[in-house]
């Protein structure tokens, strides 16, 4: 590991403060002088984005929730009133909404460069379970929110996710019962979904936590794969990318902010603007745009199989489309991290990225005949993805021209660019 100036109090005060409690050390060589190496690209900056992204949803959360009630009669008007007339409620709740959106799109970025450069390897397992745990814990959050909103189609949507657990064999009627607190959703319904969509933001914040730690303990990835060799090889976090995280969050801001003031109802649905109504139902229930892929998989399947319902066996798919990622560092058995010197994996990579942007814009479509074949195809080639190409591969896949460092990286690019 890189070593650079450590910390060193120059106050009576700051020297008789940090022995007693280290918290400027602790910041000190995490966020200043922590090495990272020399070849990030801007890729790389959406860790940062994301931390900025989850604290805006925290405290957006919070005003939200101090004028939010969870009963089924006042929940809808609360919302919808503090964002007309409470102080700031035309900011704060397109806020919390638009920044959700935002949110998903920086994890997706941040999942595929991590796919695409091999950040799962060398003794970084741990950062990529506990990444793939935060998404989790997301979906969940971003759910239950969801529902909070008590409108149309987030009352539609919470009774469908119920009703695939009754799918579930033996118990799958007591969970559907447990989730919903009684026979369909109600006053339970909602006072469960907004205790977890708080509690669980939390477990977010340590698991965030986690992720970081683990991330400090292997040290930072880069875009060639290969380990640190030197120290001419790494900078300091800070002046260095620190200034590249904050000019990549300024744009992405920009995006943001382009979004919340111009269109901040353009990622919603017109019917969850109308208050829930157990007599009444939209015509399609769709979820929200980061959901799509998922629900596509989910629906995929239309026949049974054997014993299996065709719903229990897309609720298989749903999950394990999601839990097969957990094991991405055991599946793919390439001893090359970064897909810039795996030219076949590269063609699968994009394909994959191909593959899952339009199983989005299948889940938006009405079901019919063609696309029903299509979402098949799709979701076909997601699984053979992870369970048949990551494996395989590796064994016949002819790696391309390969440097020795990242010193000896950077002077490729360096005689690229003169």
């Amino acid at each position: 590991m890189t070593k650079f100036p450590s910390y060193f109090p120059k106050s009576a005060l700051a020297r008789w403060f940090d022995k007693r409690l280290p918290l400027p050390r602790l910041f000190y060589n995490v966020f200043i002088i922590f090495p990272v190496p020399r070849n990030l690209n801007y890729f790389y900056t959406f860790g940062g984005i994301l931390t900025v992204m989850l604290l805006s949803q925290l405290l957006t959360g919070i005003v939200l929730a101090l004028h939010y009630v969870p009963d089924i009669h006042l929940a809808f008007e609360t919302g919808e009133r503090f964002r007309r007339e409470g102080q700031f409620g035309w900011l704060f709740r397109p806020w919390h909404c638009v920044g959700s959106s935002f949110f998903f799109i920086a994890v997706y970025i941040h999942l595929a460069r991590s796919l695409y450069y091999g950040s799962y390897k060398n003794m970084r397992e741990m950062v990529w379970i506990t990444g793939i745990c935060i998404y989790i814990i997301m979906m969940a959050i971003a759910f239950f929110g969801y529902v909070l909103v008590w409108g149309m189609m987030s009352v539609s949507a919470a009774s469908v996710v119920a009703g695939l657990l009754k799918a579930i064999p033996l118990v799958g009627m007591w969970l559907h019962e447990t989730f919903l607190g009684g026979y369909s959703v109600g006053q339970p319904t909602l006072n469960r979904f907004y205790v977890f969509h708080y509690l669980l933001s939390f477990v977010l914040l340590f698991l965030v936590g986690l992720h970081i730690f683990a991330l400090h303990q292997v040290g930072q990835g880069n875009p060639t794969g290969l380990a640190i060799q030197s120290d001419k090889e790494t900078i300091p976090f800070a002046p260095y990318a620190l200034i590249k995280d904050i000019f990549a969050i300024t744009v992405f801001l920009i995006f943001f902010a382009w979004f919340l003031f111009y269109m901040p109802d353009y990622m919603g649905q017109a019917e969850n603007y109308s208050v829930a109504d157990p007599l009444k139902a939209p015509l399609r229930v769709v979820p929200e745009w980061y959901f799509l892929p998922f629900y596509s998989m989910l629906r995929a399947i239309t026949f049974n199989i054997g014993a299996l319902s065709s719903t229990f066996v897309g609720v298989v798919l749903l999950a394990g489309s999601v839990f097969v990622l957990i094991f991405v560092p055991w599946l793919d058995r390439s001893k090359i991290c970064s897909a810039r010197y795996r030219p076949v994996y590269k063609i699968f990579f994009w394909a994959l990225i191909v593959d899952v942007i339009f199983l989005g814009w299948l889940g938006s479509q009405e079901i019919s005949d063609s696309t029903l074949l299509w979402t098949q195809l799709a979701t076909a080639y997601y699984f053979i993805f992870f369970l048949i190409i990551l494996p395989i591969l590796p064994s016949f896949e002819k790696r391309g021209s390969f440097p020795s460092s990242i010193t000896e990286d950077m002077k490729q690019k360096k005689n690229i660019l003169w």
